[in-house]
């Protein structure tokens, strides 16, 4: 029997702690789609068309994970690619709260179930937004983003 999992997120931008959970959980299962989010409520760092392909530079090296986007509910994203498992990394008990009640959402909505992965204790600091701001300021962002992320964010940011 074949597992898929979805891993969702705005990667904006992807950050070291995405691409460790993402290895991890490809490691785990057949098939990991890294689905990445297009809210039409946000304005994101960068656009989707780039968010996706700094994706696929990153994940290149997995050959069972594909890079989608997708807009909507998670759920219905899951339905249509046949997916019942939604790999989600959790940082801090603070991450679980909002992270848990996704996940009985997710589930009383379209029968999906979440594993929680906790993230390696090196990234636990890291988010996308905090790597932005560190950007935004000229600070070295090297240990935290893959090298073409941090050349993109150097582009985008100054």
């Amino acid at each position: 029997m074949s597992v898929s999992a979805v891993c969702p997120g705005s990667f904006d931008p992807v950050t070291y702690g995405h691409v460790d959970v993402i290895e991890r959980a490809a490691a785990r299962f057949d098939r990991l789609v890294v689905a990445c989010l297009h809210n039409r409520g946000k304005e994101p760092t960068f656009p989707l068309a780039e968010r996706i392909a700094l994706l696929e530079d990153v994940t290149g090296h997995l050959d069972n994970v594909e890079v989608a986007d997708f807009e909507g509910l998670l759920v219905d994203f899951c339905r249509a690619r046949g997916i019942e498992l939604v790999v989600k990394g959790l940082r801090a008990v603070s991450d679980f709260e909002y992270e848990l009640q996704m996940a009985q959402m997710n589930g009383r909505l379209g029968n999906v179930e979440t594993l929680f992965m906790t993230t390696s204790p090196v990234y636990s600091f890291l988010s996308s937004s905090l790597v932005k701001e560190v950007a935004r300021f000229g600070g070295d962002v090297a240990d935290f983003v893959p090298p073409v992320v941090a050349d993109r964010l150097r582009e985008r940011l100054g």
